[in-house]
């Protein structure tokens, strides 16, 4: 009998890459023992599919925001529509928001702008931030710092910066969430925070259906392989999966403010 109980803190469900497949995805998510997913938006309309699916499966939640990339479409009509649609029961933070200097989609005073306003929408409904924080270490961190981001807690997904900027994060009132590169071989930064995170503050994603773990790089990422994610950092923590993932399980919950439920199971 599985044991592992797991949380995929970070996907995209709401992504083209599922639209033929979803249940079964679901299903084999269920089987690997990953019970609850947190489907995340990126603009308004991915914001909306993120809570039709909450809606239509238990186990399933939804993440609101617009990414960096979209910050443009950031206006003040938009802005209230996000603010009515995040009152519905099913959405549990607001993301995934912040900076993107990798690609520069958005013109980088727009992005910081976009941060700021969601950051203080978010403070307003009581919700915490998902944080996409992508070779903007630097502002990203003086932005949540002038707008008291962590105060209601939040997540750095898909954390890529040093064990340092995490100790800051944290302190701030942040999880680090970590997804498949912490499973790649060149992933030496990687490897040293996922030791050092104090377990309390550790969550496991996996960005579906980007950064697919190794050995299955290359293909589609599915939350049912958010358990190779688990498996490494309880490998570099010494201790095993099973206590690695009722910690980070039990994080996430508290994390997005979610009272103990079923399994994951189609409505």
């Amino acid at each position: 009998m599985n044991t592992v109980v797991l949380f995929d803190t970070h996907a995209h469900l709401n992504d083209p890459a599922f639209a033929g497949d979803l249940e079964a995805v679901i299903e084999r998510a269920g089987e690997a023992g990953v019970k609850r997913i947190a489907t995340v938006g990126y603009d308004l309309p991915s914001s909306v599919q993120a809570i039709k699916l909450a809606k239509r499966f238990k186990g399933i939640y939804a993440v609101i925001g617009l990414h960096p990339h979209d910050a443009t479409a950031l206006d003040e009509d938009s802005l209230y529509q996000l603010e009515v649609y995040a009152r519905e029961p099913e959405v549990v933070a607001i993301g995934e928001i912040g900076l993107d200097y990798y690609r520069d989609h958005s013109p980088r005073d727009v992005q910081q702008e976009a941060f700021r306003k969601q950051i203080r929408l978010a403070k307003k409904l009581g919700k915490p931030i998902v944080i996409h924080d992508r070779e903007a270490h630097g502002d990203t961190m003086q932005i949540i710092k002038e707008e008291k981001g962590g105060i209601n807690g939040g997540i750095f997904h898909c954390f890529s910066g040093s064990w340092e900027m995490a100790r800051q994060c944290i302190t701030l009132g942040f999880h680090i969430s970590m997804a498949g590169p912490v499973t790649f071989k060149n992933a030496n930064k990687l490897l040293e925070v996922a030791k050092m995170v104090p377990l309390d503050r550790l969550l496991v994603e996996t960005d579906c259906p980007y950064l697919t773990p190794h050995p299955y790089r290359g293909k589609r990422n599915e939350p049912a392989r958010v358990r190779l994610v688990a498996e490494r950092i309880a490998e570099l923590r010494g201790i095993s999966l099973e206590k690695l993932a009722e910690a980070t399980t039990k994080n996430a919950m508290e994390v997005y403010q979610i009272a103990p439920e079923l399994s994951l199971c189609h409505d």
